[in-house]
């Protein structure tokens, strides 16, 4: 957690609460990925609100953060979605009542032998139908049924993978593909008398791919309020989100730049006209991307107001020219926010993945590290 800054980061519980029941009227079992400390808003602090709201399933990314999350009070099933890494992971398998994605044959092996002293342990099956990362191949599934039944302890209760392209018009046939792939792992385990829950939509799956939702499925992005379809002839599909993230920095001084000054490191803004430009204090090192320097906004007093040279470790100029010409006083001590803030101004996730260069999920996962309250 960053805190050597004034950045203010206000997570509205209500909002997680709201996007959590879009899906649950769409799919009865939906398992909310509060990964990577929730994707910023806070591990313990999500988890908490939506078990009070039913989730009885979690999916977190190590196995270290699923303890981190046990040991924060959490009741409800926990999923480590990249399995155990080391010795310790493998350890809180059984000391934290984790259940780890296992998608390897030497991460069954070792299950087996730590099972001999620690007992039975139930697992998620992890299969790679197309991501190419993480999982065993379907049709690696016989070997992998032949291992489980020689070695009863390591209990199959979940079968998983992860859609590619489930979020681009256009692909449903790469989608449907995956679709088949996991069938046929499913089915082979089923037969050999795995009674597995089967897990493989994410959000955009669940929104626009019935036939991918199956006995549960993950809600990611959604969750936090972005529509994954967005922007595309789908976008309909995820509307009524609501962002549950805000954050704002505080102006540190209000200064006149005259026609022809430039401002900030190298100069690479010169003004060309007399304005009024607002420093805040926000900066890279506060996890607000340099790459926003003289092409993003902040809103001030509900007036977009463009970023304007170089973003600094800790400062980033902004141009209130106009949210004064809209009869605005802006003074030192007043909030300036990076994201959310008050209408018609109001900077949504995707204003500003978009201006940073990158996808939702990062400004999140970055921003996040600053302190948060919680609304």
């Amino acid at each position: 957690m960053i805190d050597y800054n004034k950045i203010r980061v206000r997570v509205t519980l209500d909002n997680l609460r709201h996007n959590y029941r879009v899906f649950t009227a769409v799919h009865p079992h939906v398992i909310p990925v509060i990964k990577s400390d929730a994707y910023g808003h806070g591990l313990a602090e999500v988890a908490r609100v939506l078990e009070a709201e039913g989730a009885d399933t979690f999916g977190v990314g190590f196995v270290s953060e699923a303890a981190d999350l046990r040991r924060s009070g959490c009741k409800a099933r926990i999923l480590a979605l990249l399995g155990p890494v080391d010795d310790a992971d493998y350890a809180s398998l059984w000391s934290h009542d984790v259940l780890a994605f296992i998608g390897r044959f030497d991460q069954l092996e070792r299950l087996a032998e730590e099972a001999q002293g620690r007992g039975p342990l139930d697992i998620a099956l992890k299969f790679d139908t197309g991501m190419r990362r993480l999982g065993f191949s379907p049709d690696q599934v016989d070997g992998v049924v032949k291992f489980l039944k020689a070695h009863p302890a390591v209990r199959p209760v979940m079968a998983s993978s992860h859609l590619a392209r489930a979020d681009e018009p256009g692909r449903e046939a790469d989608v449907a593909l995956q679709g088949r792939r996991f069938e046929q792992a499913v089915d082979g385990l089923k037969a050999a008398g795995f009674d597995v829950e089967a897990c493989l939509a994410n959000t955009a799956g669940a929104l626009a791919h019935e036939a991918v939702r199956h006995d549960s499925m993950r809600l990611g992005i959604g969750l936090y309020g972005c529509n994954p379809l967005h922007g595309t002839p789908l976008e309909r599909l995820g509307a009524g989100l609501r962002p549950a993230m805000e954050v704002s920095a505080p102006i540190l001084q209000v200064r006149e730049l005259k026609a022809g000054e430039g401002i900030s490191y190298g100069w690479t803004h010169v003004a060309e006209h007399d304005s009024v430009v607002a420093i805040v204090g926000a900066g890279y090192a506060d996890a607000y991307s340099r790459t926003l320097s003289n092409k993003g906004f902040m809103n001030v007093k509900g007036r977009l107001s463009p970023i304007v040279g170089r973003v600094c470790m800790q400062m980033t100029a902004i141009d209130v020219t106009d949210a004064l010409g809209q009869g605005a006083v802006v003074r030192p001590g007043d909030e300036a926010w990076l994201l959310g803030g008050p209408a018609p101004g109001t900077i949504s996730p995707e204003d500003l993945a978009g201006w940073w260069g990158s996808i939702t999920y990062e400004p999140f996962c970055l921003l996040g590290m600053n302190p948060r309250e919680y609304v």
